[in-house]
């Protein structure tokens, strides 16, 4: 038999999984550096660095993301392509075109919001 006490423990914590973890894959902000390899990404596909794409930890491959640079307003629409980034405190890591557009290339990372759409 199930406990009204058991689910309620197991309610309240799809609830604040599904209300942190969405917002958190869906909307970020953090840090963003660039990359620029002719190797192939983690979704098979080769890596292009002037288009507009990015590595993102969990959103599904094709994802679009609005990525603003914090530091000067611009902002572009990057397709997830690859997996990453792999340094703590960053969100995001862009292909050199994308950062480029964003006006970041010579400082290598900048501050950024982003948002799924």
């Amino acid at each position: 038999m199930i406990s009204f006490a058991g689910i309620r423990s197991v309610l309240v914590t799809s609830i604040v999984l599904v209300m942190f973890g969405a917002a958190s894959a869906n909307a970020a902000c953090g840090g963003a550096s660039w990359y620029a390899l002719h190797s192939k990404t983690a979704s098979g596909e080769r890596m292009n660095p002037s288009a507009l794409t990015a590595a993102h930890r969990t959103l599904p491959f094709g994802s679009k993301v609005k990525v603003t640079n914090q530091r000067n307003g611009k902002s572009i629409v990057v397709r997830i392509n690859d997996r990453g980034p792999f340094i703590k405190g960053r969100v995001i890591d862009l292909s050199k075109g994308a950062a480029n557009r964003l006006g970041f290339v010579g400082a290598g990372h900048t501050n950024i919001c982003m948002a799924r759409l």
